[in-house]
């Protein structure tokens, strides 16, 4: 029996990726309306005229739907950090990188590389990487599968998946210790779509998923897990801001009427012209008149007993941390002041080296199993022409200039110049041990060698 032949049937033996209920909300039993306090002190359940969101909020379950809905499109600090991550993500272009002696060597591009400049007709590498970070961001895996044309084809996230067991070993199954990678199944339109999922080897798929689920083997974990908290506090934090100037900018308040009012219509009449009045910014700071035996007492806490700014722009600075985008790359409050912003050369190189180029190379890792690299060279990112990281050009040539000088040191002091360059470029100055020419004076010469023999005298004996 064939490998397509046993993937099919032992298709439904593999559990498919867990996919969470829908979220269940908390009982309201005011119906998310407040009390109002009516006449002898009597609660009505009739809306409170207040600055708090009266709905709950949206909860985010940690699908890949729900954080595409929920984050990336409802909340402006994901949106902000992911488009950072995404625009210079996809400045790279690939070439292949020769492997000497067990070193990196130099970068050259052929043929081979098509699929990965032209993914699709009219799109570029640029739009293939935009495309991976954003599913790595928001699903933890991005798969892509090589077409004919060549083609590179991006498959939905949370529409594949990954099939465990053993091409050597049928009886395997997917919780044990030797099970590997053996295909996926790919579900047009969902996993509860009712069609036939389209089953495809490994060879045919790559997998990028930088980030490990820990209960998983294979599968990545988005890095908005573990802020969904503070994602759904920057959300509601938004939507006070809302509610605060929708209701006149002023703190909650509850009124207490007099006994004038007896019956449930009048106090009915009284609450609408109340609010007819006084609600909405346009009514803001407007004189409150109020009958004999009627107060006003407000409740709750205005924007500066609740150090509001500070309150939140602690939570977009998480958010920042677990994408890995510093503060002041992103434009948040938090990294705007003075002092940090004058370190933005430093942010900008945390944000290169500690998230961007370990993406890169994860990336490339990933994309050798449907491009194939050259015998001898590996596939490898290139960010020569990133204009944002211009600086760590000039570092690096600062760098190459000090090797030069050390070469130079090296080779008037008597080593080899192939030895010298070898060591150096391998950082390894042990590899010129046993090597030296004996020569010691700067010309590099023995003793005696060069000096001009006397000329004999004609005629005899100089």
């Amino acid at each position: 029996m064939g490998i397509l032949q046993r993937l099919d049937a032992r298709l439904t033996r593999f559990a498919l990726e867990h996919q969470q209920q829908a979220p269940s909300r908390s009982w309201d039993p005011f119906g998310g309306n407040g009390l109002f306090l009516g006449p002898n002190g009597q609660m009505w359940p009739l809306g409170l005229n207040t600055t708090m969101e009266t709905s709950k909020t949206e909860e985010i379950d940690g699908s890949f739907g729900s954080l595409v809905d929920y984050a990336y499109k409802s909340n402006g600090v994901v949106f902000a950090c992911m488009l950072a991550r995404m625009l210079l993500f996809s400045e790279a272009r690939f070439q292949w990188r020769r492997m000497s002696s067990g070193r990196p060597g130099e970068l050259f591009g052929d043929a081979r590389l098509a699929p990965l400049e032209h993914p699709e007709p009219g799109k570029a590498t640029g739009d293939l990487l935009s495309r991976a970070i954003q599913d790595v961001d928001l699903g933890g895996n991005f798969f892509a599968a090589l077409r004919p044309g060549p083609t590179i084809k991006r498959l939905r996230p949370d529409w594949v998946t990954i099939i465990l067991g053993s091409d050597r070993l049928p009886d395997i199954g997917s919780g044990d210790i030797d099970a590997e990678v053996v295909g996926y199944a790919y579900h047009p339109g969902g996993k509860n779509s009712g069609r036939a999922p389209e089953i495809m080897l490994k060879e045919e798929v790559a997998h990028f998923a930088p980030i490990p689920d820990p209960t998983a083997s294979y599968r990545g974990m988005p890095w908005l897990i573990p802020v969904i908290r503070e994602i759904m506090g920057d959300s509601a934090a938004n939507t006070h801001k809302i509610k605060f100037f929708e209701n006149a900018a002023t703190p909650n308040m509850v009124v207490t009427l007099g006994d004038g009012i007896k019956d449930k219509a009048a106090f009915d009449l009284w609450v609408d012209t109340f609010e007819n009045a006084h609600q909405g910014y346009l009514n803001a700071y407007k004189t409150l008149y109020l009958s004999a035996g009627t107060t006003a007492m407000p409740v709750g806490a205005n924007f500066q007993q609740l150090e509001f700014k500070a309150t939140q722009g602690a939570g977009e600075t998480r958010i920042a941390a677990a994408a890995g985008v510093p503060p002041v790359i992103v434009g948040l409050s938090e990294g705007l002041a003075a002092a940090t912003y004058s370190n933005y050369g430093q942010a900008r190189r945390r944000f290169a080296d500690g998230t961007i180029r370990p993406l890169w190379r994860n990336f490339a890792g990933s994309m050798e199993t449907i491009v194939r690299p050259p015998q001898g060279a590996s596939l490898w990112y290139d960010d020569r022409d990133v204009s944002f990281l211009r600086e760590d050009v000039k570092d690096a040539a600062e760098i190459e200039n000090l090797e030069a000088q050390t070469m130079r040191t090296l080779v008037e002091s008597g080593w080899r110049p192939d030895d010298v360059v070898d060591a150096v470029a391998a950082g390894d100055l042990a590899r010129l041990k046993g090597k030296h020419t004996g020569n010691l004076s700067v010309q590099l010469q023995p003793p005696g060698t060069g000096q001009t023999p006397k000329t004999p005298a004609v005629g005899g004996t100089p």
